[in-house]
């Protein structure tokens, strides 16, 4: 599995988080914030985001790092990645994720 790969399937490489953050990405950071902003309905400021990666040490997105169900479910459990739950495809928290997005459970297949 991929290392970027996070609990939920999505692809960390990708993630414009992480990507203003890796190259310090100011104008980037100022984007994403006023997008989650507006889809979270939430308060969101450039200087939250901040993430190298959900399963990689280092900095994350107040989100990511203690209010995501999905990767808190999976750090308690010790899983690498929701793939190895055998719940996957039932489960309420990833669900909406896996349901939407077949690249995301095909990575948590692989």
């Amino acid at each position: 599995m991929k290392t970027y790969i996070a609990y939920c399937g999505l692809d960390c490489e990708t993630c414009e988080a992480r990507l203003a953050t890796m190259h310090n990405d100011n104008e980037l950071r100022k984007k994403i914030a006023k997008e989650w902003s507006e889809l979270n309905h939430a308060e969101i400021t450039p200087e939250m985001i901040n993430c190298e990666g959900c399963r990689m040490d280092g900095v994350k997105t107040p989100y990511c790092d203690s209010l995501c169900q999905i990767r808190q479910c999976g750090l308690s459990k010790g899983y690498e990645t929701c793939g190895d739950c055998s719940q996957l495809e039932t489960c309420e928290k990833v669900g909406m994720i896996i349901g939407n997005n077949r690249e995301a459970l095909r990575n948590l297949k692989c």
